[in-house]
């Protein structure tokens, strides 16, 4: 098989512009085609897309999913795009951009519950699965020729159509050797796309920027081009022992990926690398007591969903943001892991109390990471302080689940809210 239709499936040997069986255009067309097994399938603008699906008039609107006038966009749909809207932007300015837009306050009950049906469609092919999010996975269809009767690629692309055609939402798959290619590919045509990369990998990463390879973020970015490195091709050209000389380890994985090499396995099991919560403030914050009130409902979130995960987090991450947008983040590691609230706000109040020096703030996060799994230690494994805590914790857990969310909450968080409400 070197293409086929993406609408009847049909297959053959030979490139063509037009399905010769339904005349469609839909044609993926490669000479790997039957042999490539690791897919990349992500979510088209999907909390936007969830709500224009529950939402029909707002399907030619431009839709923005974030926060308040203060907050950043969360995502957004490709019309709003198309004006210059994108993701993590200040809504300030994504309004400036695209004054026109409608602003929907997310609703992650609902993006979850859309989550588990897409990945529940795709745990029918295969169980290798790796989630990245709610809305991204990777997924290894290796050997699942004579359980779906067609190869990797044809058994995607019917994946694809039952998911629109059962769900209203589309999703793009990126098809290659590997798992960093595999990313790439299902970014180049979205949305609704299915692209394949090959044996070209190389060639076709040369031109990129170096901020295309995973890890890659601003930083790296500015020194990468300090050093002379600005395109992927300029790293595979690199002398890999100078790369490995200046960035360690990290300067090899570079020399790999810009040869279009990755020898990571889709891994189900591979830990989650932290849990996070943050808010964005409607005014501007420097009291201390104002910023631990908006501190102490985070750290129930994260530990509940710490808890409920099954995990413990032995690095407590504080994240503020200034009103000039720069992050400021603090670590402390734990001498045992935690998956308490009460754990999480000492040692976020601390590492708050360093930083709250009298200037504005207009974010606050809390996130643990370096994460165990929690069900597998004993409760020895626990301090005393931290086994009592998770004691309460898990009590508030089950009257929560038996009468509802509201049913429990701290002196401290019910003070927060009338205080500081952000609704």
């Amino acid at each position: 098989m070197t293409a086929f239709c993406r609408d009847c499936f049909w297959q053959g040997e030979a490139a063509v512009r037009r399905c010769p069986t339904c005349a469609s255009p839909r044609i993926v067309a490669h000479e790997e085609l039957g042999r490539l097994a690791i897919a990349h399938m992500d979510c088209d603008a999907f909390y936007a897309s969830v709500e224009k699906r529950d939402r029909p008039e707002l399907r030619d609107v431009a839709v923005i999913v974030g926060g308040g006038k203060r907050g950043v966009v969360t995502t957004c749909c490709y019309i709003a795009r198309i004006k210059g809207v994108r993701s993590a932007m200040p809504m300030f300015k994504a309004l400036k951009a695209c004054p026109e837009a409608v602003v929907i306050k997310p609703d992650f009950s609902k993006y979850k519950a859309a989550s588990r049906q897409i990945l529940g469609m795709a745990a029918e092919l295969t169980p290798l699965i790796q989630n990245l999010s709610l809305d991204e996975a990777w997924m290894d269809l290796s050997g699942t020729e004579r359980l779906h009767g067609a190869p990797p690629a044809i058994t995607l692309a019917k994946l694809q159509a039952r998911i629109e055609a059962e769900t209203g939402l589309t999703v793009s798959i990126g098809l290659a050797a590997n798992k960093f290619l595999a990313k790439v590919a299902s970014d180049l045509d979205k949305p609704r796309g299915f692209s394949v990369i090959g044996h070209e990998a190389q060639a076709f990463l040369a031109p990129k920027p170096v901020r295309i390879l995973p890890g890659v973020g601003p930083a790296m970015v500015a020194s990468l081009e300090k050093a002379g490195y600005r395109t992927v091709g300029d790293l595979a050209r690199a002398d890999v022992k100078a790369l490995a000389e200046r960035w360690g380890a990290y300067g090899l994985r570079l020399h790999n990926l810009s040869h279009g090499r990755d020898a990571r396995a889709v891994n189900p099991n591979e830990a989650r690398k932290g849990i996070s919560c943050e808010t964005t403030f409607n005014e501007d914050l420097s009291a201390i007591p104002a910023l631990e009130d908006k501190l102490a409902p985070l750290c129930e979130r994260v530990a509940g969903q710490a808890r409920s995960g099954g995990v413990a987090g032995r690095v407590v991450t504080l994240k503020l943001r200034t009103t000039d947008f720069r992050i400021v983040t603090r670590r402390r590691t734990l001498p045992v892991a935690t998956q308490t609230a009460h754990t999480l706000f000492k040692v976020g109040r601390e590492l708050l109390a360093k930083e709250a020096t009298g200037r504005p703030w207009r974010l606050i996060g809390i996130g643990i990471a370096d994460l165990i799994d929690a069900e597998t230690a004993s409760d020895d494994f626990f301090a005393e302080g931290e086994r009592k805590a998770l004691a309460s914790e898990r009590s508030v857990d089950a009257i929560r689940a038996r009468f509802g969310a509201g049913a429990v909450t701290s002196g401290r968080i019910l003070r927060a809210k009338g205080a500081y409400n952000e609704e």
